[in-house]
């Protein structure tokens, strides 16, 4: 098969899935309808996309399925799921903008989990700039700032939002033990445990209005099937910097349409936040010590 035309343009192509990607809780929040709902319908809807593009592109029948590769899949797609359904959550008890940010601690967690469960080891820099992380969260919650805003239901949101991003770190970590399996495939098969496991608790029965229906496909086809094409066709011809500094093209876009569609403008302290949790990432990502200097790109 030939590569995508976006292959050749592996930056532009990133960008653009991070695009597509920050407009997803303008997508949730005009649906409308329960977070559970929304994401039962963002697999069917992915599933079906991606499954199409899987054939279409030979990726499928994937002979290296094994039974033991699918309950690992399977697994990963469950906490998949559950992480979309709580970050989603986290929109209407927070703020996009808020929430976005808050979420993007996931490859600390990540770090984290590597450390408490894997053994694996971690250096005082990695430390010092988990801890800069997240500091950033703290700022960035609101929690600490606006008294007015410090409400049961935003501490919930953020604490969702901090669930979410625990379990998207979960299962990219179940994911590498998938090995070489096609990307497509994995996203394919979590959207299909997705649609079992959500079904009986959807809600399908119920009316979605009309105008529901279109920002339910566009949250399955664009952010679900599209944007993770363009991010996998990258990621294997781009350097791990130029990754690292891309994927905050994501967040940026959720505050500016939190700010001029929702009128959600961010505060200083909740861009302090967003800075460092953006820094230390990066300082993680490319192996800055302290003193700042870098390294080595890992």
């Amino acid at each position: 098969m030939k590569d995508l035309p976006t292959s050749r343009f592996p930056a532009a192509s990133l960008a653009l899935a991070m695009m597509i990607a920050g407009t997803v809780g303008a997508f949730v929040t005009e649906a409308g309808l329960h977070p559970v709902t929304i994401v039962f319908w963002r697999c069917v809807f992915g599933a079906m996309f991606l499954g199409a593009w899987c054939l279409l592109r030979g990726y499928l029948p994937d002979r290296t399925l094994s039974p033991s590769r699918l309950a690992l899949a399977a697994l990963a797609g469950a906490c998949m799921v559950l992480s979309w359904t709580a970050f989603f959550a986290g929109f209407a008890m927070t703020s996009i903008a808020t929430t976005t940010i808050v979420y993007h601690v996931q490859p600390f967690f990540v770090v984290i989990i590597g450390v408490v469960f894997l053994k694996e080891r971690i250096s005082r820099d990695q430390m010092l700039w988990m801890l800069g992380a997240f500091l950033g969260v703290v700022l960035a919650s609101g929690l600490v700032v606006s008294h007015a805003q410090a409400s049961a239901a935003w501490a919930l949101g953020i604490a969702l939002t901090l669930v979410a991003a625990l379990l998207y770190a979960v299962a990219t970590i179940l994911a590498k033990g998938l090995g070489q399996q096609r990307a497509e495939v994995t996203v394919l098969c979590q959207t299909i445990v997705g649609i079992v496991m959500l079904a009986p608790f959807a809600d399908i029965g119920q009316h979605v209005p009309a105008h529901s229906w279109g920002w339910l496909v566009s949250i399955g086809v664009l952010h679900t099937g599209i944007a993770y094409v363009l991010m996998n066709s990258a990621f294997p011809r781009l350097t791990t910097p130029v990754i690292g500094i891309i994927t905050f093209i994501y967040p940026v876009v959720a505050i500016i349409i939190d700010w001029a569609v929702y009128g959600h403008p961010l505060r200083p302290a909740q861009a302090a936040g967003m800075a460092l949790i953006a820094l230390a990432t990066l300082g993680v990502r490319l192996g800055w010590r302290f003193p700042l200097r870098r390294v080595s790109a890992a």
